[in-house]
């Protein structure tokens, strides 16, 4: 036989060296398998081991590198499922507090249940309309209703400043991953260049990975060098080529008018992106969306609710008055000037100054009809209004301050106004006395009743050059898509600041547009499929004379959710409630004889019957509005939130079940197999001995060769 095809000794020593080195280093990685089997997120190691050969002849046997088991479609199957279970998990944490809120519907200490209770107080004092218990009693749990309303208002701007909160602390902490998952890098890449065992640092790595996912989407690659590249699902670099860095401030003291700053994502190219407009899951795009999106919604609602409970109720207190009549009415801030405020009225009303006693002392019948004005017959024009007015009610005084109408009889006598039963008094559905807030029984800090009554024609009044800077988002996500800074223009009317509004280059005509309704309200359509939501960043105006400004005048933004927590009812009806207005004033009664009746309960019925009364709801939070009765909506917004509850409860539920699973399917793929790891320590065990046996007999054959020679 030829010497080449020959196995020396050598070989021979070698081969069984090659293989006890092998099987040892196959057994140190079953060792560590195995020390590692309830480790949570362990990825169990794999040596691979090929034949060795030196110069086309087999030599042996070696270990070409130790990889970590990583399947990486059920890695990022995973991770998508992780980055979805948190996203899902903390809305339906946050929603479910802002549910509990509002207490059990179907408990009488539930909040939807006290607006019933509210009504049913009302009536009560109706049947008995001298009752002084019945009228503290309905005083009572009316500012009981709207002190809840408050009370849950200011909780659900502190459930938005809670996810703002964590979303600043999830922010910190993916910077403390992707600063080790980058430093891991470094230490991957060495033992790369060595041919070293990497698998710790790897299996570290991949844990910090698992953690960062469920913090927001991510695609992890491998890197030629060893390590990973990791990116957000639209392509932010994080790490891979450096760590980059989150900024984001938390905002200090959140109200329904707070604007959140941009997620900054610094990349390390140093290029800045914002991280909110590539998230589509995970814990923080959760926190955004409950903050930005869930939340505001729910509190936009609360507010349309109480604005019209307390509209109507002050409908109802404006059509009646007390006995004995106030000496004073003061009206709320219309934020117009009195010319503005006087145009647009049809009809007629009537106020008349009484004495102690409910017997008209002079009355003057205020005739708007064929866009005229006249006071007892007497034409007037707004500019002479008040004068005219205060001729006729002979020694009570009408004034007008700061967008505030006053009329003041002069003690001792009293002021109570009534509608002209055949063709009463309206300006955008609101009576004269209604309309100016004279006799409201329920006050408010700021304007919250949106149908102003302004045609184009009118004086908006506030001045040119002031700026208001409009905010535009998605409305699924809440992710800002711009900001318009938006300039009062010269021209005075509303029809000149709905032109500029609308305008594609000045104002915001690009992304929407602006009309006034019937009713006087500022109305914004979205342009596009889904149309952005407009929300106010920055207003800088203050209309003249009446202090408001253009967002609170309009209900521009989130200050429509602030209303909910500025009701009261009037001071001097919560000091005395024989202020209450539960009678009516009687235009017919005769001469001499009273006008005003202590027992009297026609106001108190209409006050009991306010919740059943049709009124038209603007869209708020996502719903469409519409003409309903106050209970109705109340109904529906309840229906809504237990729905948007359980529906947030479902999909947490499902995608946890799902996360479940695909981890499991993962540590399936990729964990520890106890029986498994077993057959490969008895495999590699036996593979050692073999070696062992093996240069033992080579040992002895060397030893029969020696004693040959010898």
């Amino acid at each position: 036989m030829e010497r080449s095809r020959l196995m020396s000794l050598s070989s021979v020593m070698n081969n069984a060296v090659s293989g006890m080195n092998t099987a040892q280093t196959q057994l140190r990685v079953v060792s560590d398998n195995v020390s590692n089997v309830n480790t949570p997120g362990y990825i169990r190691k794999i040596a691979d081991q090929q034949a060795y050969t030196n110069q086309g002849i087999g030599a042996g046997v070696e270990v070409a590198r130790i990889r970590l088991a990583t399947d990486r479609f059920l890695q990022a199957a995973g991770m998508s499922a992780g980055a979805e279970a948190g996203r899902q998990t903390v809305r339906y944490e946050l929603f479910d507090r802002i549910q509990s809120l509002f207490g059990d519907p179907g408990a009488d200490s539930g909040f939807f249940s006290q607006i019933d209770n509210l009504f049913a107080a009302f009536a009560a004092s109706a049947e008995n309309a001298t009752s002084g218990p019945a009228r503290q009693d309905a005083i009572y749990k009316t500012q009981a209703l709207f002190d809840e309303s408050a009370r849950i208002a200011k909780q659900i701007q502190g459930v938005r400043a809670d996810a703002d909160g964590r979303v600043q602390s999830a922010v910190e902490r993916a910077n403390a991953l992707l600063e080790q998952i980058e430093k891991l890098n470094t230490e991957i890449a060495k033992a790369t260049v060595i041919d070293g065992d990497a698998t710790g640092a790897e299996n570290a790595q991949a844990n910090l990975i698992s953690e960062l996912s469920e913090l927001m989407d991510v695609r992890v690659a491998p890197r030629s060098v060893g390590g990973v590249e990791i990116r957000t699902g639209a392509g932010i670099l994080l790490a891979g080529q450096g760590a980059a860095k989150l900024e984001y401030t938390r905002a200090g003291a959140v109200t329904s008018e707070t604007s959140f700053g941009d997620i900054v994502v610094i990349e390390p190219s140093g290029q800045k992106k914002i991280l909110s407009e590539s998230l589509t899951s995970g814990e923080i795009k959760g926190l955004l969306e409950l903050r930005d999106v869930e939340a505001p919604a729910t509190a936009e609602r609360l507010g349309e609710l109480m604005a019209k409970l307390a509209d109507e109720l002050n409908r109802a207190h404006n059509a009646s008055a007390s006995v004995p009549a106030p000496t004073v009415l003061t009206g709320r801030n219309t934020g117009q000037s009195l010319d503005t405020a006087l145009a647009g009225f049809t009809g007629k009303t009537t106020i008349a100054i009484v004495n102690a006693q409910g017997v008209v002392q002079s009355r003057a019948e205020i005739d708007f009809s064929g866009g005229a004005i006249t006071v007892n017959g007497v034409a007037t024009t707004p500019a002479a209004f008040l004068t005219t007015l205060n001729g006729q009610l002979g020694g009570a005084t009408a004034s007008f301050n700061n967008g505030v109408l006053s009329i003041d009889a002069g003690a001792p006598n009293g002021v109570a106004i009534a509608e002209d039963p055949t063709t009463p008094s309206n300006k955008a559905g609101r009576g004269f006395s209604h309309y100016f807030g004279l006799n409201d029984l329920i006050a408010t800090d700021r304007p919250s009743n949106y149908d102003t009554g302004l045609t184009p024609a009118s004086q908006h009044g506030f001045t040119p050059g002031e700026t208001l800077t409009f905010r535009f988002s998605d409305p699924a996500s809440g992710t800002k898509i711009r900001d318009v800074v938006f300039t009062v223009p010269p021209g005075g009317d509303m029809a000149s600041l709905i032109t500029a509004l609308n305008d594609p280059a000045t104002g915001i005509g690009r992304q929407g547009s602006f009309a006034l309704s019937a009713t006087g309200e500022m109305v914004f359509t979205g342009r596009g499929n889904p149309a952005p939501s407009l929300s106010v960043a920055e207003d800088r105006t203050t209309q003249v004379p009446s202090g408001v400004s253009m967002s609170e005048l309009f209900g521009l933004g989130g200050v429509r959710a602030s209303r909910a927590d500025g009701f009261t009812i009037r001071s001097d009806i919560a000091k005395d409630p024989s202020k209450l207005a539960l009678a009516q004033l009687n235009l017919t009664a005769p001469a001499g004889t009273p006008a005003l009746g202590k027992n009297d309960g026609r106001g108190a019925r209409l006050l009991a019957d306010a919740g059943q009364a049709a009124t038209r709801f603007a869209a708020a939070g996502g719903a469409a509005g519409g003409s309903m009765s106050l209970s109705r909506y109340a109904s529906e917004l309840s229906g809504d939130i237990g729905g948007k509850a359980t529906i947030a409860k479902n999909r947490a539920t499902s995608a946890e079940a799902l996360y479940t699973e695909a981890t499991k399917r993962r540590s399936s793929a990729e964990g520890v197999n106890m029986e498994e790891e077993l057959v490969l320590m008895t495999t590699y065990q036996q593979a050692f001995n073999a070696s062992a046996r093996l240069i033992q007999a080579a040992t002895e054959m060397y030893d029969t060769l020696i004693g040959m020679v010898r």
